[in-house]
């Protein structure tokens, strides 16, 4: 240090200031380097599919949708696929403003439609409420799927092909909004329905959220970003403003999953959730001892299965981020994680919750329970013995069949599932752009 101090004597304050900097440039670049350059992101084989351009339906053709499946990857790599398309350059026309009609008990049942719709799908966020009910009205229009909004919106949810959108057939409708966001929420459908237009989205007639890839988004234009969702349009004349031309029916049919929250929906059913409302509160299952945010419960075989998501929702509570999984019976429930792949075979039911409202889904063990549609099972597991992390599943690609005739063969926006990462290959920079006209 002395001979370093010596050699600077003498020399001016001018030039150590010079001195100084340098020093801190060669210090600093290299992390600024490390910190810039784009790094490589590893993409699974099947995703080069996902982003490969699809052809453009005729006029004289009804446009179908790939059944609802999702590439399997991280989000970090969903993220660079995603960011890869861009965003179409065509000009994106705001939809005409939309006019419910009818009788009242009709525009009432409408209203609760596209407020569960607006609700479950986007939460308590006003632009994200508005970026879905134009899609749920777009849709209405479109003769790809059915002209009334409770027909939009619960398409396919007493179906084996599955729902439309997954908050329709998932158990998270047992998570009641809490009377203020409900009343937000109507509003927002009311204000949609009566003319309020939503002109980011334009014609948008499908959207995802941006750590998800669905292989149905490489056959359409991606057109706009709303708080990390997708929207995408029909890609030639079916994604024009001329295909948005059938008339809107104004009879809306009855919902009996919207009674508990309408009257105007009929009776409400029995509480699917009565036994796991009956439950104390001390005597709701407590979380594992490594993670806060999971529990390991057996569940009462005297319990209807479609109660499940109201038991797990109760034990969930506020948290954003929530696991729960059930076994019966209880000498099968393990006690601590990770889990063995035989634990993982054998359990029953599965509730995660991502994101507080952003994402929930419901999954139940097929083998043992019946339910409405083959997206509500998990996927099977082998029995094997050597243990080993898991997460929850997710059922596996449907073998490719013929579609069924008419709008009820169709099937499009769906929100995130749990996915398994798969080996890797050539990789994309995540910090890839896409470019918005």
């Amino acid at each position: 240090m002395r001979a370093v101090h010596h050699s600077l004597h003498g020399v001016s304050p001018r030039m150590r200031m010079l001195l100084a900097t340098v020093g801190c440039v060669a210090i600093a670049l290299p992390s600024i380097v490390v910190a810039t350059v784009p790094r490589a992101v590893p993409i699974p084989p099947e995703a080069v599919e996902a982003v490969q351009p699809a052809r453009i339906v005729p006029k004289e053709e009804l446009p179908p949708v790939e059944p609802v499946d999702f590439v399997k990857v991280e989000p970090e790599s969903a993220r660079a696929i995603n960011a890869a398309v861009p965003f179409s350059d065509l000009p994106n026309p705001a939809a005409r403003a939309f006019r419910v009609s009818g009788a009242a008990a009709d525009q009432a049942r409408a209203v609760d439609c596209l407020a569960a719709a607006v609700y479950y799908e986007a939460g308590d966020d006003r632009e994200g409420q508005q970026a879905v009910a134009q899609v749920v009205l777009n849709r209405v229009r479109h003769p790809a799927f059915p002209n009334t909004v409770c027909g939009v919106v619960f398409q396919g949810s007493e179906r084996s092909t599955g729902c439309q959108f997954t908050f329709t057939c998932d158990g998270a409708m047992a998570r009641r909004p809490a009377e203020a966001a409900w009343r937000r929420a109507r509003e927002t459908a009311r204000g949609a329905l009566n003319g309020d237009v939503y002109a980011e989205v334009g014609h948008a007639t499908h959207y995802h959220t941006d750590w998800v890839v669905p292989y149905w988004s490489s056959s359409l234009e991606k057109i706009t970003e709303v708080h990390g969702h997708l929207f995408f349009r029909w890609t030639g004349w079916w994604g024009t403003p001329r295909a948005f031309s059938r008339a809107y029916a104004g009879a809306e049919p009855l919902e009996p999953l919207l009674a508990a929250l309408s009257g105007d929906h009929g009776e409400a059913p029995e509480a699917s959730g009565e036994k796991a409302a009956e439950i104390a509160p001390d005597a709701l299952p407590k979380p594992t001892a490594s993670d806060p945010d999971s529990f390991l419960v057996t569940l009462d075989p005297g319990m209807d299965a479609a109660e499940f998501p109201a038991l797990a929702i109760r034990v969930c509570g506020d948290r954003k981020r929530c696991k729960f999984m059930g076994w019966m019976p209880e000498d099968s429930t393990p006690n601590r994680l990770p889990l063995a792949s035989d634990q993982v075979a054998t359990m029953a039911f599965s509730y995660l919750r991502m994101g507080g409202q952003s994402y929930s889904k419901a999954l139940w063990n097929c083998d043992r329970f019946d339910r409405p549609s083959p997206l509500q099972c998990m996927r099977p597991q082998p029995l094997a013995s050597p243990r080993q992390e898991s997460s929850i599943t997710i059922p596996p690609r449907p073998a490719p069949s013929a579609a069924p005739e008419g709008p009820a063969g169709l099937a499009g926006v769906r929100r995130a599932p749990t996915a398994r990462p798969e080996p890797v290959v050539p990789a994309l920079p995540a910090n890839g752009s896409a470019a918005r006209e």
